[in-house]
């Protein structure tokens, strides 16, 4: 099994309730283990690299913390689709 190592130095949220973060970081989190533990494709991403900046596509942010998981949700699958090639 390879073991997947992904560091975020700073992410910026404007708009963001700061009492939602914390729905949002662990929405992020599961997402992230969830889709990078996919093994479909992975051959064609899973190699060294780094990716200074990357950019998302926009995302509606909703109220609450349902909102906030909404969010970390598209984050992470936003981060699946820039490590592609």
């Amino acid at each position: 099994m390879s073991k997947i190592q992904v560091t975020i130095d700073r992410l910026i949220l404007r708009g963001l309730d700061p009492a939602d973060r914390h729905a949002f970081l662990i929405s992020l989190k599961s997402e992230l283990a969830r889709t990078l533990a996919d093994s479909s494709g992975r051959s064609k991403w899973a190699r060294s690299h780094r990716t200074p900046i990357l950019r998302l596509k926009p995302v509606n942010l909703n109220p609450g913390p349902a909102g906030a998981r909404m969010l970390g949700s598209e984050v992470a699958k936003g981060i699946r689709k820039g490590l592609k090639p």
